[in-house]
């Protein structure tokens, strides 16, 4: 990692300034190792929330699971239950679509990793009713570590990049995806100091 910000330093002047500012990225080390199944669960009662409303939500989910978070006790969970936990309509429909893809095996949630390709990844599981884009590309950066995610659909990110850039108005999705491309094969580093701009 200490190689790689100091190769996108000799980049990007704004950039290096924030790496500087901030701690070394930590993407690739996954403090509490979780299951693959576990992680996108837990992406997916993110979606939209404050990390503190999200975080309860999941711990409530958990104890529902009686502590364990497997596709086979998150399947026996009544929708009245999950919605009595804070989860929505919608989410509960994802979780539930998830744990039957894990137990029919029609996606290997946990061998996942062992796929080399970000976009194979990425269309099986957005081939997934409610995981979207979003979803998957915090599940490749903070579960799976992968290098060169560029979610330019989080609006966290979106901010940082104004702020470092000292932009007067908000970029554009699709922009920025352009202004990624400089920074390949280690976009996910540039993200994760994009969220450390506004801090």
């Amino acid at each position: 990692m200490k190689k790689i910000v100091k190769e996108l330093s000799s980049r990007d002047k704004r950039l290096a300034r924030v790496i500087d500012a901030h701690s070394l990225c930590t993407i690739g080390r996954n403090p509490k190792p979780v299951s693959h199944f576990e992680a996108l669960v837990e992406s997916v009662i993110s979606q939209q929330l404050a990390v503190k409303a999200a975080d309860t939500i999941y711990g409530r989910v958990k104890d529902l699971a009686k502590g364990r978070v497997i596709p086979g006790r998150i399947a026996e969970i009544t929708e009245i239950d999950m919605r009595a936990a804070g989860v929505s309509g919608a989410k509960f429909k994802t979780i539930q679509g998830l744990a039957e893809a894990a137990i029919t095996k029609r996606i290997k949630i946990n061998s996942l990793h062992e796929i080399d390709d970000d976009q194979e990844i990425f269309d099986q599981l957005t081939g997934l009713w409610g995981i979207g884009p979003w979803t998957v590309d915090m599940f490749m950066m903070h579960q799976l570590g992968r290098l060169d995610i560029w979610p330019t659909g989080d609006l966290g990110v979106r901010r940082g990049w104004e702020k470092m850039y000292s932009l007067k108005e908000e970029i554009e999705p699709k922009a920025l995806d352009k202004k990624g491309d400089k920074f390949r094969p280690y976009r996910s580093v540039v993200a994760w100091y994009c969220w450390r701009a506004l801090s």
